[in-house]
């Protein structure tokens, strides 16, 4: 095994240098792959098997899964940066691999009933809400600041290339030896994880003193955020996002079958495209570093394009083709928030920042979902897509407007030449606001957007 301090192997993967990162990200991608079989054996269950195709059943379990991330967004933030993550992570891990073995025990005797997956889930998102904002920040102990937001990117593209293998994965599975066994084979994988947080070298590890408690630790994430007008700014941008764009499963599976009067099949392959591009576009943040407000209203920007484009589109082809455009660019969007979000926070205010990242990426699902749903049934597919293309659009004149605001960006007209405008970058004055209980380290000073 090659030490840490050989060449990079190139820009894209340079984080894979770190030891640490390479153990842990090993056991992140088979843990993914898990979730990702789990998930869609989930549905399957619900609604195959325990009952005649209620969408509604299914819906309640996703609600139960990702409700309590919303729910319990001030203790889990606090949580994470108030106790050791490798040590919580160990814990949370562990209870998610016993969760997941205790589903399938109960699925491979025959005695599962809807109510206990109903109470499963819950559990689940519980342990998940704690989970959750401890894996994420927990890559800066692994690769340190500079190395945050290469390893975010990478993370990233980890998912969702679990995210092509996962879900194909388990139909095979489920097809050839039952749901049940796809829940213990979910559960197996959690030992990956594990194995990798045990054989980290903690002497290595990029420690950070965890904060320290005082009255109104809880809610001093949300005055943080408040305080600062480009964190508020992107999470405005993700919340539209997320909540009105983010719909894939709505505008795939209308479009198919609606438009294109496709099968499942067909409905798989433009998923499987779709996660080809979303894969491509978090290499490409991987490539990039640390990311821009006018790259993030870019991003947007180009991501309402695509749905423009799509709901467009004469045919199945060329509908997938576009589906290749909206995948790079909402990666591209909904990782580099991640990075710039995590390097531009203070290392001691990280775990509740990012929590609160989390619960709007995740909350703003079960709001607007149900609205995209019912535009695509009224209106139809192609109309849903709009109410996407109108997210991302709003979503780019919104950071377009912080950089106008915030004087980093001024449209200047040329006098030489009647079309000639330019749009010219300032510096960015010193937003980032660190916590004045934090202790005092060698952590460099956080990042602010521009």
């Amino acid at each position: 095994m090659r030490s840490d301090s050989t060449p990079a192997m190139n820009g894209t993967f340079h984080s894979l240098r770190n030891r640490n990162y390479r153990i842990w990200a090993c056991g992140a991608l088979v843990s993914n792959i898990g979730t990702w079989m789990q998930r869609t054996a989930q549905d399957w269950l619900v609604l195959a098997e325990l009952t005649h195709h209620n969408a509604r059943a299914v819906g309640i379990v996703m609600a139960l899964q990702f409700g309590p991330q919303l729910l319990m967004l001030p203790l889990s933030g606090y949580v994470a940066d108030h106790f050791d993550r490798r040590k919580l992570l160990l814990v949370t891990q562990a209870v998610l691999g016993m969760l997941a073995l205790g589903l399938g025990l109960l699925t491979v005797t025959g005695v599962v009933r809807l109510w206990e997956v109903y109470g499963f889930a819950l559990l689940l998102g519980c342990v998940s809400a704690f989970d959750a904002p401890a894996r994420q920040t927990f890559v800066s102990e692994l690769v340190g600041e500079e190395g945050l937001a290469n390893a975010v990117a990478l993370n990233s593209t980890s998912f969702n290339a679990a995210r092509m293998v996962g879900p194909a994965l388990a139909g095979v599975l489920i097809a050839a030896i039952g749901t049940g066994w796809v829940f213990m084979l979910n559960a197996l994988s959690f030992a990956a994880v594990l194995a990798s947080l045990c054989l980290l070298r903690t002497d290595t590890l990029h420690h950070r003193t965890p904060a320290k408690h005082k009255r109104g630790s809880l809610l001093e994430g949300f005055l943080y955020v408040w305080q600062r007008p480009d964190l508020k700014t992107v999470l405005l941008m993700l919340f539209l996002l997320s909540t009105f764009g983010l719909n894939f499963p709505i505008f795939i599976s209308t479009m198919t079958v609606s438009a294109f009067h496709a099968g499942a099949s067909r409905y798989g392959l433009l998923s499987s495209t779709l996660a080809m591009g979303s894969v491509t576009g978090a290499l490409l943040s991987a490539r990039r570093g640390h990311a821009s407000m006018a790259l993030l209203a870019g991003a947007a920007g180009v991501f309402g394009f695509g749905c423009l484009m799509a709901a467009w589109m004469p045919n199945y082809q060329w509908f997938g083709l576009m589906l290749i455009l909206i995948g790079v660019s909402g990666q591209t969007f909904t990782t580099s928030t991640n990075s710039t979000v995590q390097m531009s926070t203070d290392p001691a205010m990280r775990g509740r920042v990012v929590a609160i990242l989390l619960a709007i990426a995740l909350g703003g699902t079960p709001l607007g979902a149900p609205i995209v749903g019912w535009v695509a049934d009224t209106w139809g597919p192609r109309w849903a897509l709009c109410v996407g293309a109108a997210a991302g659009f709003s979503a780019a004149a919104v950071g377009l407007g912080y950089l106008l605001r915030s004087h980093h960006a001024r449209l200047r007209y040329d006098t030489g030449c009647w079309y000639r405008w330019r749009l010219e970058l300032g510096e960015l004055p010193s937003t980032a606001q660190p916590n004045p209980s934090a202790p005092s380290s060698a952590t460099p000073p956080p990042k602010p957007l521009i």
